[in-house]
């Protein structure tokens, strides 16, 4: 009876784990209206070291006064030029502006800006671009949706214009230069925007200039600034072909000496472009218009530094740390890849030869000597990324030689892991290896995830804030290597004990894995949890041995959906601002605009295919594993049926680390990331029963006896 019961129980223990983890929320702390007025300066490329007591006293002393980010520029076009900066401000979407760009470049052409009656003004061009923007980009923006959502809005100069326009590209208030008095300007609406100029120069000569004039103009602005108003000055765009962090400062009531955050980054210190729109109407105690924001109001959070210069260092680091991730990670995973290729190749004759035969017939078996060094390459193979991880706690990236310090750190690291496993206990079994390499990768990932994950942001095989895709939580990478990793855990613990116990165990690892990646304070990954617990749920069902039946089948399926649903539910009543992207996803496709939605999935989905090496990573796994180790010769379907514990994490691995990418829109780059793991393993765990496949039991110690001359002669 117990045992017709216990897919059932098991299957109630994940659904009940997958869905606590993934509905207890943080509080948003969404702001109350604490001003009367909000003025929007924008300053298109002005970053963090741009800034200091000298070149910019203005904004030096309201960054003491106020709270200070990190403002990730992120638009519907990379880079995000000025103009696309600006109409992303004003539409609190991903936009772009229309027009001919030359390939990483930005339109030709400037903004035209028509003033009729030299009260307001218009631009001609602006319906084009609301058509361009809802017809040809999957990001359903409109334009000038912060402007429609006051009585009126004041612009002060051409760029002010794009963020101020409505819809039809009517500019309520607008004046092309601040006047000698802006004050009776700036209290006219309830909403200002000024383009204080850009900072857009290589050399620092021209650049400080550019910030000092900038910082002139805010002056005058703070200087003729409305009673009860707040003060926003955000770097709102790139000025050239390399993305970076710009500048945010708020000072206003309620913003004093603090970190800038949103519920978009959930990170202090970090905000997007798009979360400035929403913050200006929660300011004022407006409406957010529905469904044309994709930002949150942002808020003050403490902890700041009370020494500025401090404090200014953190996005400054955070910036130089970002840049130089973007130019390291490609070549890293490259290397990765071919090194891991180069590897699969090499293992393919050892697989061949790697069975001793009884007899005195049969090829030469390889030099124990040699197959030493293969493991450990395996071990260090395995290795790689969680070494990599690790090197973000050294700051490489601030040498002058960024790519060959984070290459020495994480070649030490590597070095370190792969020490730590050969000397570990138990390294001469078939599973020793795999079961240290397994428990390093998913103790070092899941270590970072609970303290904060502050070594993915900005990290090699992290997330970059310049992205802006992701901001805190477990990445895509993270997330490969803790779904292979905390399943291989399982799996070898689960083979250590009796037959009944296995799934217990198995359920007991892996679905605390789901609640680090599904728990909102933690990995906050929704998707991922889902797809781990369809991974966890495939393992726990095969673990104890025999195949996948159809009924066993059944029940993972029913506990995945199960947990998709529960949590689909539990999502869809709180309000749109709180709702995770599954909640998201099913009320837009309430609404009719879930389209979008599965296009921008399914276009990412095949940008990641074709661009990422992860790919490659992914298919080199596959193929190993099916023209290699599975085949009679290669040792796996030994290994298989001799551990079937580890053939359940491995099968638990490949429909997690599949559902994973595909429905998160990182096509196989999470799975790449789990093979990164999982194929050394499997090749090594081969490898080392191939070699005991003629092992033979003495009678009356139970002790192998492994075939060598001595034997053979005895036969």
């Amino acid at each position: 009876m117990l045992r017709r019961l216990t897919p059932v129980l098991l299957t109630l223990v994940v659904v009940a784990l997958g869905v606590t983890a993934l509905a207890a929320r943080p509080d948003s702390g969404a702001p109350a209206r604490s001003a009367d007025f909000v003025v929007l300066a924008g300053v298109p490329g002005l970053r963090w070291d741009d800034v200091d007591p000298q070149t910019t006293p203005t904004l030096w002393r309201m960054a003491e006064a106020g709270s200070i980010g990190s403002l990730s520029t992120r638009s519907a076009h990379r880079p995000t030029c000025p103009v696309d900066g600006w109409l992303t401000l004003g539409a609190g979407n991903y936009a772009a502006w229309n027009g001919t760009r030359r390939a990483g470049g930005c339109p030709a052409a400037g903004v035209t800006v028509e003033q009729p009656d030299g009260i307001g003004a218009n631009l001609p061009d602006q319906e084009s671009v609301v058509a361009y923007n809802q017809d040809w980009l999957s990001w359903g923006t409109t334009p000038g949706a912060l402007s429609e959502s006051v009585r009126c809005s004041v612009a002060v100069g051409p760029g002010a214009a794009v963020a101020a326009a409505r819809p039809f590209g009517r500019v309520d208030r607008y004046a092309p230069v601040l006047p000698a008095d802006p004050a009776g300007l700036l209290g006219s609406c309830v909403l200002s925007i000024v383009d204080l100029g850009t900072v857009d120069a290589e050399a620092p000569a021209v650049r400080a200039a550019q910030a000092r004039q900038a910082d002139a103009q805010l002056a005058r602005v703070l200087a003729a600034r409305p009673p009860r108003s707040l003060v926003l000055v955000a770097g709102v765009s790139d000025t050239d072909s390399a993305s970076r962090l710009h500048v945010a400062v708020a000072d206003g009531p309620g913003w004093e000496r603090g970190w800038l955050t949103s519920p978009s980054t959930a990170r202090e210190g970090y905000l997007q472009l798009v979360d400035l729109a929403p913050t200006a109407l929660a300011t004022l105690g407006r409406p957010m218009p529905e469904r044309l924001f994709v930002g949150r109001p942002a808020v003050s959070v403490g902890g700041r530094p009370a020494d500025l210069r401090a404090a200014i260092d953190a996005p400054a680091d955070a910036d130089r740390e970002a840049g130089a991730q973007l130019r390291v990670a490609g070549w890293f995973f490259t290397l990765l890849a071919a090194a891991q290729v180069a590897l699969a190749v090499a293992v393919l004759p050892l697989l061949r030869r790697a069975r001793r035969h009884a007899g005195p017939h049969g090829p030469e078996p390889v030099s124990r000597r040699v197959v030493a060094v293969v493991e450990l390459l395996l071990i260090a193979a395995a290795l790689a990324v969680p070494a990599a991880l690790l090197a973000d706690a050294v700051p490489w990236w601030r040498g002058h030689h960024a790519g060959w310090w984070f290459g020495v750190v994480t070649a030490l690291l590597t070095v370190g892991g792969t020490a730590a496993v050969r000397f570990s206990p138990g390294h001469g079994s078939t599973l020793g290896p795999l079961g240290a390499v397994a428990g390093l990768a998913t103790l070092v990932v899941g270590v970072d995830v609970v303290t904060g994950s502050r070594l993915q942001l900005n990290g090699v095989v992290g997330y970059s804030a310049l992205e802006g895709g992701r901001y805190a939580g477990l990445g895509t990478v993270g997330l490969g290597v803790f779904i292979a990793g905390s399943l291989l855990t399982g799996g070898w613990l689960a083979q250590r004990v009796r037959r009944a116990w296995r799934p217990m165990v198995m359920v007991a690892v892996a679905g605390g894995a789901v609640v680090v990646v599904g728990s909102p304070y933690l990995g906050a990954d929704s998707i991922g949890a889902i797809a781990l617990t369809a991974g966890v749920s495939v393992a726990a069902a095969i673990c104890s041995g025999g195949w996948l039946t159809v009924s066993r089948l059944a029940w993972a399926t029913m506990a995945g959906l199960a947990v998709t649903i529960g949590f689909a539910l539990v999502d869809l009543r709180r309000a749109e601002a709180e709702r995770g992207s599954v909640g998201r996803f099913l009320a837009a496709l309430g609404d009719g605009t879930g389209g979008l939605t599965v296009h921008r999935a399914s276009s990412a989905n095949m940008e990641t295919l074709v661009n990422s090496p992860l790919t490659l990573l992914a298919l080199a796994g596959a193929a190993l594993v099916w023209f290699a180790l599975l085949q009679p010769w290669g040792g796996l379907m030994r290994l298989f049926g001799i551990y079937p514990a580890i053939r359940a994490a491995m099968a638990g691995t490949g429909v997690a680390a599949g559902l994973g990418g595909v429905l998160g829109g990182a096509a196989l780059d999470v799975a790449g990331a789990a093979a990164a793991l999982v194929v050394p393993m499997a090749a090594l765990a081969a490898l080392r029963v191939l070699d005991h496949s003629t092992d033979r039991t003495l009678p009356g110690n139970g002790r192998a006896l492994v075939p060598g001359p001595a034997v053979a002669g005895q036969g």
